[in-house]
């Protein structure tokens, strides 16, 4: 199948990119940083999805996973939920969709974190029904996938702080966060082998929302 995944050049759309195309499919790479996979199966493009002019296009896309986002910056309302509704608009309501799968956050469930941030993830939970309702009769499905704490790069200002890591330890029952690779393997899970659960949301958050969460992070 012809996958498209934006944010493929770093974090989980990175490493999302690289699942697929160990299990044979074709993938198409979206970010505004360079390519950072090489494989033969891979095809990168530069765009920005606040800009739908440069989106490219890009024929018989069988799996939507938007993963490209931003942190606390005063773009995140832009790029987490318009860019996100830009890509999916282009790409992923079209008759022969098979599924399309949204990166929001806990942040969504609990505002825990920076305000423009949760307000964008949240958004992106209403608009994945919204989507899920449009594509139904298509036989194709939409869902959104929460994490919580992911070790990726735009996490290190608390990975890289002993005292903070610790806080954010001790409120976490599962005392860990997910690698990306693991998160991958969800939205692998949802994309493809996923048949019939569609306009709903994945926490994977080692437990925090529902069993403790306290948001931590470095003062400004």
């Amino acid at each position: 199948m012809k996958v498209l995944v934006t944010g493929a050049s770093s974090g989980i759309g990175r490493a999302s990119a690289l699942l697929f195309l160990e299990r044979g499919h074709e993938v198409y790479g979206l970010d505004k940083k360079p390519q950072s996979i090489q494989n033969p199966g891979y095809s990168h493009f530069v765009g920005d999805i606040t800009l739908p002019s440069t989106l490219p296009s890009l024929p018989g896309i069988d799996i939507l996973v938007c993963s490209a986002g931003v942190q606390d910056s005063p773009d995140d309302i832009a790029v987490n939920l318009k860019g996100t509704i830009n890509t999916v608009e282009k790409y992923g309501i079209r008759e022969n969709i098979r599924s399309i799968l949204i990166i929001a956050s806990a942040s969504a469930h609990t505002g825990a974190e920076f305000p423009l941030y949760s307000a964008s993830k949240g958004g992106l939970l209403s608009y994945m029904r919204n989507v899920a309702m449009r594509i139904a009769p298509y036989g194709a499905t939409c869902n959104s996938l929460s994490p919580g704490g992911v070790k990726t790069e735009l996490n290190r200002p608390v990975m890289e702080d002993s005292a903070l890591w610790q806080k954010i330890m001790d409120l976490t029952p599962l005392k860990k966060w997910a690698e990306a690779e693991e998160i991958a393997e969800w939205v692998y899970f949802l994309t493809v082998i996923n048949r019939s659960a569609t306009g709903e949301d994945f926490l994977v958050d080692n437990g925090e929302t529902n069993l403790n969460h306290h948001f931590v992070w470095p003062e400004k």
